[in-house]
This record gives structure tokens, sequence and C-alpha cells, in this order.
């Protein structure tokens, strides 16, 4: 026999559960050297021979208990009704660790299956040899107490499974709603800024054309190259639209509103705050013209932050802060209610504001605010500045 075939042989036994585990292995021998051990030295051993090759089968078998628990139950309770006659603790012990493999290892009714057998044949032996009522209780406690104990813990490992499997569910669906919900924000995300675009492209035509017209006879060549400009202008438009109509949702309408930006901030902070809420905005720093998909990022940022103050953390106070460094643009909302843990469990609009700052390539950040309540915080670079 090849090497390869003999590896291809054991690891079809493992597969199989053929090749007990070595702790089963070592219980197995540890009870067969224990047989052998008082077929030798004790007086009460009668008939050492077929004792020690009944009780040492069923020892060696019993690595295979959690294999084959039935069937190593009933080999158990032959030997033992064949060879205990005198009370051997030996087999007595092994019967006690079959009982305790059969209720951990079986469902019902092949459990109670088992523990009848072995019961049975305590019961039989106690009869035949003739021991008193106490202590045919004490035997049967002795062998049900184990087969209890096995049944908890085989009860508890499935609860613990069902608990692994439902929390390993739950963390798959999670992960899928929050895919779902980064995809539906990333389709809004590209509508907004279809409109960006299209405006900046449409000022490109405009002025591509408004060039091309001013030019004379003397500049023709200039004038069809303008004139190809402003064709692939159009296509671009025309190709934009397209776009949008595919990632229109269905019954959504075409909106003609302009997208809002940070000079709306305003406005917003003025609807947000009402008798139950104080809404604060500070500036630092000299503000900057922004790039419009930043300018409408940063409007996005500031009003998720203000809807979760409003409808998940139940503030009395909010603040929105922005800071206009060299080069970034810090935007901070803080508000005094329940922490980050209530304040973002209101839908995804936490992983929209992420999949915004990503685009632009900034970072974001829900923690607990210093005096207690939640602190959205994004920084956003923006380019160009000086």
């Amino acid at each position: 026999m090849s090497s390869q075939t003999a590896a291809t042989l054991r690891n079809r036994a493992r597969e199989l559960r053929l090749v007990p585990p070595l702790i089963d292995i070592g219980v197995a021998v540890a009870f067969a050297l224990f047989a052998v051990a008082e077929a030798l030295v004790s007086p009460d051993v009668r008939s050492p021979g077929p004792f020690l090759a009944l009780a040492g089968l069923s020892a060696v078998l019993l690595a295979w208990r959690r294999r084959f628990p039935l069937l190593v139950a009933v080999t158990v309770t032959a030997a033992n009704i064949a060879t205990n006659t005198d009370g051997e603790l030996s087999t007595l012990l092994a019967l006690v660790l079959v009982c305790f493999t059969v209720g951990s290892e079986t469902e019902p009714p092949r459990s109670y299956v088992g523990l009848i057998v072995v019961l049975g044949s305590f019961v039989g032996v106690s009869i035949r040899d003739g021991l008193e009522p106490s202590d045919l209780a004490a035997g049967l406690v002795f062998f049900a107490g184990p087969w209890v104990v096995g049944t908890a813990v085989r009860s508890r490992a499935k609860r613990a499974e069902e608990a692994v499997a439902r929390a390993e569910r739950l963390e798959a669906e999670r992960e899928a709603e929050n895919a779902r919900a980064a995809a539906e924000e990333r389709t809004r995300i590209a509508r907004e800024l279809h409109d960006i675009v299209a405006h900046s492209i449409s000022v490109v035509t405009i002025q591509t054309q408004a060039v091309r017209r001013r030019l004379g006879p003397e500049h023709a060549a200039e004038a069809a190259d303008l004139a190809a400009v402003e064709t692939t202008a159009r296509e671009a438009l025309t190709e934009m639209r397209r776009l949008f109509g595919v990632l229109r949702s269905d019954g959504e309408s075409l909106s003609l509103a302009p997208q809002p930006g940070l000079a709306d901030l305003d406005r917003m902070v003025a609807q947000a705050g009402s008798d139950q809420l104080r809404v604060d905005l500070r500036v630092e720093g000299e503000p900057v013209e922004l790039p419009p998909g930043l300018d409408l990022a940063a409007y996005r940022i500031v009003q998720e932050g203000l809807t979760n103050a409003i409808r998940h953390s139940r503030a009395g106070a909010v603040e929105v802060r922005l800071s206009y460094g060299p080069h970034r643009l810090d935007l901070a909302v803080t508000d005094d209610g329940r922490g980050p843990g209530r304040a973002s469990a209101g839908g995804h609009g936490l992983i929209g504001v992420r999949e915004r700052v990503a685009l632009y390539g900034g970072t974001v950040e829900l923690a607990a605010a210093p005096g207690g309540g939640a602190r959205l915080a994004a920084s956003l670079p923006v380019p160009g500045a000086p």
C-alpha cells in the first residue's frame, strides 16, 4: 500500500470518526488496565480469564462510546451481566461512564433506550444475585444520576450552538442590511451629484459656444476645435441624463430644486431649533468657497447630526461647529442626549455619512461627547486651498 493510499484511508477514517480522539483512547486504556488489575488482584473475581476477556473488551470499546453510544452501552451491559457476579468495580464504573455518554451524545428517544438497557441489566443482575432493595435503589441513582447530568450537558451545548448560530445569522443579516444601505446611499449620492456635474457641463457648453461665436473667419480652426468641445460636452450631458434615468427609482420624478450647501446652513439650524431643542451654530476661521460636491457633502453631514439629535438622542441642546483650516474643513455636531449608542440606532444615516466622507478622502467619527451625549465629527480636505 502506497503512502498516499494510507493517508487517504486515514483521512477517510477521521471523517467517519472511526479513529477515536486521544482522550477517549486514554480513557479506554485506563479502564482496561483497571480491569486487568482487578482480575489479577481482587479476590472477588472467581474466574479471572473470562472476566478479563469480557471486561477488557468492553473497556476497549469505551474509546468509541461517543461515536456509537448505544452499541457500546449494549456491549458493556452484556459484559456486566456475564461477569459482574460480585459487584466488580471496573464494570460498574464503565456503566456509569456509559450512562453519562448516552445522555450527552444521543437525543431522545434513543437516550431513553440506552438508559433502560443499562438499568434493566443492573436490575436483572441485582435480582439474580439477591441484592437488598436499598442496594437496588442506590444503584439506580448511581446510574440515573450520570445520565441526567449528561442530558443536561447535551441540552446546554445545544443551546450554546443555537445561540452561536443565531448570532452568526444576525451578524450576516446585519452585514447584508448595511451593504444594502450603503448601496442605496451611493445611488442617492450619485443622483445628487448628477445635478452638480450636469450644471457644470452646461456652463462649459454655454461658455464654449459663446467664445466660438465671437471668433472671426481668421480663427476657423480654433472655432472648429471649440465646436468639437461643445459637441463632446453636449454628448456628455446627454449621457449624464441617461445615467440619472438608470439611478432613479421607480416612480421617482426629476427634482428641479438646486442641491443645498453650507450657504443654507443657517436656515437648516433655524428650522431644527424649537422650544425643546436649542441649536447653536459656530463658524471658526475664514470661510472659503468649496467645490459643489464637497459643499453638499458637508451640508448632509451636519443634517445627519441634527437628525440624530432630534429623533434619537432626546437632546436639549445641540452645537454645530464649522472650522475652516488652511487645507481642511472640520465639522462637529455635539448634543447632550443619550449618547452615541442610541443616537446612531435610528437608521443608516451614519452609513451615508461615511460614504460621503470616503468619497472625498476625509474622516468621520461618532463618539461620546466629553460632557455626555454624542459628537459626530468629520474632517474633509479642501482641494486647491492655499
